[in-house]
């Protein structure tokens, strides 16, 4: 998560049209179950998450039904035949959004359904400089290039070669026009050698190991399903001092002292995401806003607690339940519950039927009984997604 701008609006194929023998079975793997829904569901769940607006489904030619089925019920989604090859299936997606065409388009093969929210943009923020942009990941095996009769024929430089994955993204324009152009072998193996035989330049992002294309039969199967539910837990103090804004639950209260911190040192916020991110197992809020990065000075505690959703959701979990305690002598709480409720419901995405907020004092004991400072605990459930 960073200050720049929002991501800018796109639109995104899915390659969905191949009938993925390699992994057995009568039924395309695309269609499959997987993580406990359908292989192409995770990555349309993912891509409207990202905020893509519309989104084109190529599939088998008959088989539209078993398509909307997998791909789940969404106004954004449009399913259209695909064609003999890879490019030609590609072409009638974009084809399908010409009438209407975005500025941006991701092309997207089915087959990798753990799409990170991270990869998406950017890819998104590579196309503000270039017409393409591609993840890759680096190659870390030494590489032989096999001659004649199977026999090492000299070695390839690793350090010049990258794995590529999808989504692969591009400025419509640019991308509509290299396929329409296109005269190479009508099996071209992905969307960027379509630009670039068109003199189109194509940006490298860092990709991502869950990008993992699903192959073979055992790539279906898991060591272990995940949990239905997760829990987290979380605990944060935080010095009182004058002349700080004392901020809770994300909205500030009028108080002669305030709360000390690099950040606003919303201790309640900051307790609630290290137990949204303890429940799915990924740090702590030190982790992903580090106090010796100077971005984060100042910064409002609302955004690192809709970060640690994000996360949880891109897991495959949501919120099920938030239990916060606030621990101190002053200011009284209770007046501001309502509000707090409202508020912590708003950037988590839940309802306030889901969030408890409670407030108690240690009878003057130790350090808050003597309002040197704010201790929060809180524990958070989450729920597998749908």
């Amino acid at each position: 998560m960073n200050n720049q701008a929002p991501v800018p609006e796109f639109a995104a194929i899915i390659v969905a049209a191949g009938k993925g023998l390699r992994v057995g079975g009568e039924k395309p793997k695309q269609f499959r179950e997987w993580r406990g829904k359908p292989v192409l569901r995770h990555s349309v769940k993912a891509l409207l998450n990202a905020g893509c607006d519309r989104i084109v489904v190529v599939a088998p030619k008959g088989m539209h039904d078993e398509a909307s089925h997998a791909a789940g019920s969404n106004d954004a989604l449009m399913i259209v035949d695909g064609g003999k090859t890879r490019q030609q299936s590609v072409m009638a997606g974009l084809e399908a959004l010409v009438s209407l065409p975005p500025e941006y388009v991701l092309i997207h093969d089915a087959a990798r359904p753990d799409l990170p929210q991270e990869v998406i943009e950017r890819l998104l923020r590579a196309l503000e400089t270039h017409p393409g942009a591609i993840p890759t990941l680096p190659v870390v095996d030494s590489l032989a290039v096999c001659g004649e009769g199977n026999v090492m024929d000299g070695k390839a430089d690793r350090d010049t070669l990258r794995r590529v994955q999808t989504p692969q993204a591009f400025r419509f324009a640019d991308v509509v026009a290299a396929h329409r152009a296109w005269r190479g072998q009508p099996n071209a193996g992905d969307d960027a050698q379509v630009l670039s035989a068109s003199g189109g330049s194509v940006a490298l992002v860092d990709g991502d190991e869950r990008l993992k294309k699903i192959t073979f039969a055992e790539d279906f199967s898991e060591p272990m399903a995940a949990p239905q539910y997760r829990i987290g837990q979380g605990y944060d103090v935080h010095r009182l001092q004058a002349g700080e804004e004392l901020w809770l639950c994300g909205i500030k209260l009028e108080h002669d002292k305030g709360l000390s911190g690099h950040s606003d040192a919303d201790v309640a916020l900051h307790a609630i995401t290290d137990a949204v991110l303890g429940a799915i197992g990924n740090g702590d809020i030190g982790t992903h806003f580090p106090p010796s990065d100077p971005q984060w000075s100042g910064a409002r505690s609302d955004q690192f607690l809709a970060h640690a959703v994000k996360l949880a959701g891109e897991s495959g979990y949501a919120i099920g339940n938030i239990d916060l305690t606030i621990i101190c002598e002053a200011p009284k709480i209770g007046p501001h519950r309502p509000q707090m409720r409202t508020r912590v419901a708003e950037i988590t995405g839940t309802d306030e039927t889901v969030v408890s907020i409670k407030a108690t004092t240690t009878e003057r004991l130790g350090f808050t009984g003597r309002e040197e400072g704010i201790a929060a605990q809180a524990i958070v459930g989450l729920t597998k997604s749908a």
